[in-house]
C-alpha cells in the first residue's frame, strides 16, 4: 500500500493533537469511562491539551527513544495528518501501544496501514521485544484489524481484551 508515513511532529505542529483530542467524534471511542485525570470529559471521551502543557508533553514524548516514540499518522499524497501513534515502555521488556485514526479516515483502511508503521518502527528501530495492546472487546474493528497485522488474544477480563506480538511473530509475518 505505501500510502502513510510516521511524521514526528514540531512543537508548532502539536495544533492538529489538539483539535483532534477535542473531536467529540474522533473520541467517541473514549466516552463513558471512569478516567481520573484532569481534562478528560467523560460525556464526550474529549482530552484537553491546551498549548500552555505543549512543551512538557513534547519533551515528555519526543526524542526519547527506546522508552517512548510518538508520531503522526501522515498521507503521502497531500500531506494529510489522520491520527497519531505511540509506543512507550510500560515494563523492563513490555512496550504498549497507542494508535488513533481521525473519524474523517476511518473505514478507509489507513488503520492497518498505520499500525503496521508502528510495528515496524518499534521492532526495527526501537528494537522492541513485543508489543501489547489492550481496548474494549466490543470494538471488531479494532481487533480484526491487530490479528490482521498479527498480534493475538493473550487475556480476557471484564469485557477488555489484551493482544500481543513479538518481535519474532512479526519477522514471520
Amino acid at each position: 500500500m505505501n500510502r502513510l508515513e510516521l511524521h514526528v511532529p514540531t512543537i508548532e505542529e502539536l495544533d492538529y493533537r489538539q483539535r483532534i483530542m477535542s473531536d467529540s467524534k474522533t473520541m467517541s471511542y473514549n466516552k463513558g469511562y471512569d478516567l481520573d485525570f484532569d481534562g478528560y470529559h467523560k460525556d464526550t471521551g474529549c482530552i484537553d491539551f491546551p498549548e500552555s502543557e505543549w512543551l512538557d508533553w513534547y519533551e515528555y514524548f519526543v526524542g526519547c527513544e527506546p522508552e517512548r516514540f510518538y508520531a503522526y499518522i501522515k498521507r503521502k499524497e497531500d500531506g494529510a495528518f489522520m491520527g497519531e501513534v505511540n509506543v512507550h515502555k510500560s515494563s523492563d521488556e513490555d512496550y504498549d501501544i497507542g494508535i488513533l485514526i481521525e473519524a474523517k479516515y476511518r473505514g478507509q483502511g489507513y488503520s492497518k496501514e498505520a499500525l503496521n508503521l508502528l510495528l515496524k518502527h518499534a521492532f526495527e528501530e526501537m528494537k522492541v521485544k513485543n508489543v501489547h495492546n489492550v481496548f474494549e472487546d466490543v470494538r471488531d474493528m479494532a481487533m480484526k484489524i491487530h490479528l490482521d497485522c498479527g498480534f493475538r488474544v493473550v487475556g480476557r477480563e471484564n469485557g477488555i481484551i489484551h493482544l500481543m506480538i513479538t518481535a519474532d511473530e512479526y519477522g514471520e509475518i
